[in-house]
């Protein structure tokens, strides 16, 4: 079987398997967080932690449950990492230094998942469990419930209440991250991941000399982290490490992982608002920028254009062989279309044309289809963004799913739009001003220029991918990547809130024979063109310098 055909055919399953599971899922979520019953264990954490399930919270409350939750798993994780020799399975190693401490507690929190260490000599396996995974379901948690909360902000009308917090998260915990990822852990070590608790193997190599082969609970960190759109491997070689991704099934496997919750809300969206064809609107969306991005990796691999290349027949470079040009390039798009930052390749290696897809797939906001619950509030973000630019063309105050959008809502949206491209052009721009940044580049020109952009876009995005020729271990990487991925995560929830606040409000508006429907072609194009307008317009002029140049040269 050609590398095309293998790679087609695993898109092909990967498809097929989205759409088996798209609405069971999907209608699966919309009970999940519509219910008025409570199981028993959330019953018995509600009391031990003094929540009232059944009231509700207004916005500025959410939004603190949010602020102030996050803010102390920040802490434990930085105090679990600063702890490190007094901890079980600490494996001998010591404690994390302050600034990698400080840098990964943030980006665990974040959803970001930037690795700025090498997991197998920095971290043992209890800060690895009891920290880094515990955060790869909370972080996901977090997101998956201010998605449902700018939901019911669409749903509710005449109230001030969204929903309570410490509910949804926990819901989304236990009903669906939880059971999920222990299945999907099964089915991994299954496959052949590893799951070990021993420091390692050793091993005889052929000169006669020894080593150790690092082992690491692989499976069940590998299900979460994908699953949950979080990206942090236990390996420093990720997904491309054969402990974390052994073969073309667990590929496969992995690759659903990250893209079915974020589809799958799409479906619950619909359902939860009554009308199903606004989710098929927004997925249709989100598909075709995938389908757009992934055709440009693709062609730009596969097609030989540079002396090493044509020798090989193909941009082969940090590509794993058992995966192929298809399979990375399937991955590569996946990982940056959503908030996962996972790699089975070398980004760094991509081509020109090839390494400008997955930055182009953050920069558009991580949309497509975004991350576990980020990836549908940014899209309800742009789609309102898309309404207004529609109002203003035929003058009338614009209105989305019967609600009105006038200056409050228009400015939360905005807010959370620019927050993005805010952190990536002016940390990129003042990173390039230092003298020290040449010396962290791995390589000159255009080429380096992408992997500082790259940099700021994946952790203004809570992605966590690197190009991989950046060394980001300097006090000005870590303390401004830190910042932008802060920045970058909570600026958006706390603007999306507002936003959902001021359309619970509001009543319901009957549609008119002035309406723009938003369940049809109209729309979906209006969207498309508005998520690709606002991109273009804000990072041409860096994208030109960088991945444009590199491909034209």
């Amino acid at each position: 079987m050609s590398d095309t055909t293998a790679g087609l055919v695993q898109l092909g399953l990967l498809l097929a398997a989205l759409a088996a599971v798209y609405r069971p899922l999907g209608d699966y979520l919309a009970r999940v967080f519509s219910t008025e019953k409570h199981l028993k264990l959330e019953k018995g954490l509600y009391k031990v932690f003094r929540v009232d399930p059944d009231s509700g919270q207004r916005w500025p409350a959410y939004a603190a449950g949010v602020l102030g939750f996050s803010f102390v798993s920040v802490v434990l994780l930085y105090l679990l990492q600063r702890w490190q020799p007094l901890l079980p399975w600490s494996l001998g190693r010591g404690p994390v230094s302050p600034g990698v401490a400080f840098n990964t507690a943030i980006s665990f929190v974040t959803n970001t998942n930037w690795q700025s260490y090498v997991p197998e000599t920095t971290m043992g396996h209890f800060v690895q469990m009891a920290g880094l995974t515990v955060q790869n379901f909370l972080s996901a948690g977090v997101g998956l419930a201010v998605a449902i909360a700018v939901t019911r902000g669409f749903v509710r009308a005449k109230t001030d209440r969204l929903g309570n917090f410490w509910v949804d998260l926990t819901r989304g915990t236990i009903r669906v991250l939880l059971p999920m990822a222990f299945v999907f852990a099964l089915v991994l070590v299954a496959l052949g991941v590893v799951q070990s608790l021993k420091a390692g193997i050793a091993v005889t190599n052929p000169d006669g000399s020894h080593g150790t082969i690092a082992l690491a609970p692989a499976a069940s960190q590998e299900a979460i982290k994908e699953l949950g759109t979080n990206g942090g491997g236990v390996f420093n070689a990720n997904s491309a490490h054969p402990f974390e991704n052994p073969d073309a099934w667990t590929n496969l496997v992995e690759l659903f992982l990250i893209l079915v919750l974020p589809v799958s809300l799409t479906r619950a969206f619909g359902t939860l608002v009554g009308n199903r064809r606004q989710g098929y609107v927004l997925l249709s969306v989100m598909g075709l920028l995938w389908a757009a991005s992934l055709a440009i990796i693709w062609f730009s691999e596969a097609e030989a254009s540079n002396p090493a290349a044509l020798a090989a027949g193909a941009s082969t470079e940090g590509k794993e062989q058992r995966f192929g040009i298809g399979a990375t390039s399937i991955f590569a798009d996946t990982t940056t279309g959503t908030s996962t930052g996972a790699v089975n390749g070398a980004h760094d290696s991509l081509s020109g044309l090839g390494g400008g897809g997955p930055l182009l797939n953050m920069l558009y906001g991580e949309i497509s289809p975004g991350g576990v619950g980020t990836g549908l509030y940014g899209i309800l973000v742009m789609a309102i963004i898309a309404m207004f630019l529609a109002g203003l063309m035929v003058g009338r105050t614009p209105e989305y799913l019967g609600k009105k959008l006038g200056k409050r809502e228009v400015t939360c949206a905005a807010v959370a739009m620019l927050a993005m491209p805010t952190v990536v052009l002016l940390g990129s721009g003042i990173a390039l001003l230092l003298p020290g940044t040449a010396g962290a580049l791995g390589n000159g020109g255009a080429h380096g220029l992408s992997e500082i952009l790259y940099g700021y876009a994946s952790t203004g995005n809570n992605n966590g991918s690197a190009f991989g020729g950046l060394t980001a271990t300097n006090d000005w990487f870590q303390s401004s990547f830190g910042v932008a991925m802060a920045f970058g995560r909570f600026v958006p929830i706390l603007a999306v809130l507002c936003l959902a606040g001021s359309l619970a409000a509001q009543r319901t508006v009957p549609e008119t024979a002035g309406t723009l429907p938003t369940t049809g072609p109209l729309f979906a194009t209006l969207l498309t063109g508005t998520v690709v307008l606002v991109a273009a317009l804000t990072f041409i002029p860096a994208l030109a310098l960088g991945p444009i140049a590199e491909a034209l040269a």
